[in-house]
Order: structure tokens, then C-alpha cells, then sequence
């Protein structure tokens, strides 16, 4: 063969693998999952699978023992899935243990094991604020707690033990962290067994005249115990929906929870009042899912609690704000509720148990008598928060906040400062402020109830003959 011709061939032969090797697909690479996180909670626990991309999966439940078993289509065996199981709390009140492995080629299997029997939902989110995809369990109770014979319960169990507001039982200077992010692990669990009988896992079954503020508090006369006063305590966002931050790390949630304690446990210590929190631990709760539970709870007030947060850090001062039928009261309102109301796609709203939440908290924007108490209530806590700390503004602001969309509980939203100025963010972690700004809270409620009683209410929460059970009656 002539060497011209060699040295052609061998050059089309270099072109073609040049060419193929170009035009070749890439390899397909499979879901990378680079961040795992576990909210564990009574009402309910959520396991978190974030990734680059979308993340199909399949949810079944096993008996004999009871498991829960996820199939992920597509991904990778890293070190978040790997070392998931370091992260399970041993109070986690409904996972025993976890076990992941390779179940089949393009299968990987998440198993559960289980102390008790659940009903289970999954649900793919979308990208948002700081998020990639999501992938979320929601594990609940197969029979969700009764939360009025919850209440009586604990209100028993306060007779036996009385507490006050300085009680290490009834107040906690910071709520727990929340669970890391799984990043780093070791070796791959055992083996996952093929599941020998199977059942679908299941959906969970299942918003006159001024008060004076001279009023002394002590003049409200108190009600006997089936009488009493409820104050649902909101501590606002939870879980994945962190809240706002500032620059120096402080989280909106664990500020808000922690004044939501204290401010329980300060109304909890008066004769004639009783709270309830709608939020108790690092978990999300969708924001009609808060005004359900106070409606559940048949609750006479509702108070959100926020840590107000602006684009500009000069920003200052305490905020009240109250429901709005005609628009916000200003612009910084209404971006403040849009921002509020947004906790919803932050948090992770499972569609499929949100529609309950629905069914349940249905209203009409026409009753206004609500809207009117709120703003009494509003203004009567204001007025106590500007002894504490300065006020952004000096009156009382409305917009269309979702929280507060309660048909027949007066509801108000607290900002109890900027947690992105850093002069009070820094106040907002220390424990003796929270304390002087629930204490101004519960002053100005109590004004607003001395001049308001909420006698009118048609219901009455009692036991029955026995005590073993809630009834209400009309």
C-alpha cells in the first residue's frame, strides 16, 4: 500500500473516532441527591429528599412488621441517602429505623420501619426561594389526637402541677435545632428485603368603641374552668420554611417559637386564660392549616408571632397587623403578606392533605365583626409593644394575610422586631427581651379582654359524666 494512501486512511480513521466521540451521547447520569432532612413531630414527621432534579418515586406500605417502603426511580446511592439513618432521632415518634440500599438496577429502596401504624403521602415540589426539587414524606398518624381532650388533658395535668411563667417546665430559653443536613456517611445499610404483602399507603383523613388601655388587666373577673379564655399562640413558619434570617444567623422560626413559649407560658399562669400552641417544635405547618387547628381548638383569639424582615437593614421597630376585606393599608403591607403568605410554597404545602385544610377553614370576608375585634386587639397590643421596643409605624396595619383568615376568631399578627437590623436581632436573641415582649403582648391582651370579654361566644367546652371524653355544646 503506498504510503500516501496509509497516511489517508489512518487520517479519515483519527477524524471518524474525533467525530464519534463528539457526537456520542453523554452517558445519563442518574439523580443526585444532595441533601436529606428529617422533621419529626407528634402531629406529624416529614423526610425531605432534595436534589438537582425531579425525583420519581413509589410509596407502598408493608405489614408484619409495619414498614414503609420508597422506591426512588433514577438515583444515586450518596452520602446524604447513606447516612440518613445517623440523623433518626430515637424519639422520632413514628420511625424506628431506616435502611437504604440498591433494591434493583435503577431502583433504590428507602425502608421504614415503623413503632406504630401510619397513613403516608408523598409529594414533588418545585424549586423555590433557596430550594432545588423536593421530595417529601409526610408520615401521620393513622388516628389523629383529639385536640380539645389534648387540652383538657394538659389543663389537668397544670392543676396537679402548677407552673408559672419562670418555670424551667413551662418555659424553654431555645427551641432545638434544627436537624442538620446529611452530607457526609459511611457504608451502605443492609441489604433491603423484596416485600412479601403489600398495601397502598394512604392520605391522611382527613381562619364599637375603642378598648381602653387604662384598663387594668387584673379587672377581667374569672370564668371557672369551662369558662376560660383560649389563646391560640402562633409561632410563625417551622421546619423548612426557616422564616427570615439575619446577618448574624438567627432564624425567624426559632425566634418566634421561643417567644411563643413564654408567651404561653405567661397566659397560662393567669387565672382565667389558657393557651394553646399551634406550633410546639421545629416542624411546618401550612398557614390554613394554623387557623384549623385554633377553630379545632374552638379558640377565642388567635396571635401570630413574626420577626418582621426589609431589604434594608436600617429597618426598625415592632409591628401589629390585623385582616384586611379592601387591600392592604400601604405597599410595605401588602409585600410584608405576600412574603407571610408565600411560607406556603417554602414550607412544602402537601396538595393532597392541604384540600382538608380547606374544607375546613372556609369563610366569608363578609363578616366584618371579626375584622373590627381584631383591630381593637391589634391596637391594645401595639400600644403595649411600644414600651418595649420602637414602633415602625404608629398605628395598626391590615392586609390580606392568610393566617388570619378565621371566620370567627379575632386574629392578629405580631412583627415583634427586624431580625435583619442588627442592632435588634441581637436583642431578638436575648432571652430577657423575648420575656418583656410577651409580657407586653399578654398586657395588651388582657386589655382588650377586660373591655371584650368574649362572652358571646356560642359554645362551651365541657367533659361529659365521666370525664373521658369532650363534647361542645351550643
Amino acid at each position: 500500500m503506498p504510503r500516501a494512501y496509509f497516511h489517508f486512511l489512518t487520517g479519515l480513521l483519527l477524524l471518524a473516532g474525533v467525530a464519534s466521540a463528539f457526537w456520542a451521547p453523554a452517558a445519563v447520569a442518574g439523580t443526585r441527591i444532595h441533601s436529606v432532612r428529617l422533621w419529626p413531630a407528634e402531629a406529624y414527621t416529614r423526610v425531605t429528599f432534595e436534589s438537582n432534579t425531579g425525583i420519581r418515586s413509589t410509596l407502598f406500605s408493608v405489614e408484619h412488621p409495619d414498614r414503609l417502603v420508597l422506591d426512588l426511580e433514577g438515583v444515586e446511592l450518596g452520602p446524604p441517602l447513606e447516612t440518613m439513618a445517623r440523623n433518626l432521632k430515637a424519639d422520632d415518634p413514628y420511625i424506628k429505623g431506616i435502611r437504604v440500599g440498591r433494591f434493583k438496577p435503577g431502583v433504590l429502596r428507602v425502608v421504614f420501619d415503623l413503632k406504630t401504624r401510619v397513613k403516608a403521602s408523598t409529594s414533588l415540589l418545585d424549586p423555590v426561594a433557596t430550594y432545588g426539587y423536593r421530595l417529601v414524606l409526610d408520615i401521620y398518624p393513622e388516628t389523629p389526637a383529639d385536640p380539645l381532650m389534648a387540652l383538657l388533658e394538659s389543663h389537668q395535668a397544670a392543676v396537679t402541677t402548677p407552673q408559672g411563667p419562670d418555670t424551667p417546665q413551662a418555659v424553654e430559653s431555645a427551641p432545638p435545632p434544627a436537624p442538620p443536613a446529611v452530607s457526609e456517611g459511611a457504608g451502605v445499610a443492609p441489604a433491603l428485603e423484596a416485600p412479601i404483602a403489600t398495601a397502598a399507603a394512604t392520605l391522611p383523613s382527613s381562619g364599637a368603641p375603642e378598648p381602653s388601655l387604662n384598663v387594668a388587666p387584673s379587672s377581667l373577673k374569672p370564668r371557672n374552668l369551662q369558662q376560660r379564655i383560649i389563646i391560640a399562640v402562633d409561632a410563625g413558619h417551622g421546619g423548612e420554611d426557616p422564616g427570615a434570617h439575619g446577618r448574624g444567623g438567627t432564624y425567624e422560626k426559632r425566634v418566634t417559637l421561643s417567644i411563643a413559649r413564654r408567651l404561653k407560658a405567661k397566659i397560662d399562669a393567669q387565672p382565667n386564660l389558657r393557651a394553646v400552641l399551634i406550633r410546639d417544635g421545629d416542624y411546618f405547618i401550612p398557614l390554613q392549616g394554623r387557623t384549623a387547628r385554633a377553630r379545632q381548638l374552638h379558640a377565642d383569639l388567635f396571635v401570630s408571632i413574626h420577626a418582621d424582615a426589609f431589604i434594608n437593614s436600617d429597618a426598625r421597630g415592632s409591628s401589629v397587623f390585623a385582616l384586611s376585606e379592601k387591600g392592604a393599608t400601604s405597599v410595605a403591607a401588602r409585600w410584608l403578606a405576600k412574603r407571610e403568605n408565600d411560607a406556603d410554597l417554602i414550607g412544602g404545602v402537601n396538595i393532597n392533605a392541604h384540600e382538608t385544610y380547606l374544607a375546613q377553614t372556609l369563610f366569608d370576608l363578609s363578616q366584618t365583626a371579626t375584622i373590627n375585634d381584631s383591630l381593637k386587639i391589634a391596637r391594645a397590643v401595639l400600644g403595649e409593644l411600644g414600651h418595649v421596643n420602637a414602633l415602625h409605624k404608629g398605628e395598626v396595619e391590615q392586609a390580606g394575610f392568610a393566617v388570619l383568615k378565621s371566620p370567627d376568631i379575632p386574629s392578629i399578627l405580631v412583627e415583634t422586631a427586624f431580625i435583619t437590623n442588627p442592632d435588634e436581632e441581637r436583642r431578638l436573641n436575648d432571652t430577657q427581651y423575648q420575656d418583656r415582649l410577651a409580657e407586653a403582648i399578654l398586657t395588651g391582651l388582657q386589655h382588650y379582654l377586660a373591655a371584650n370579654p368574649p362572652l358571646n361566644k356560642s359554645r362551651t367546652v365541657r367533659s361529659d359524666l365521666n370525664g373521658s371524653r369532650l363534647a361542645v355544646f351550643p
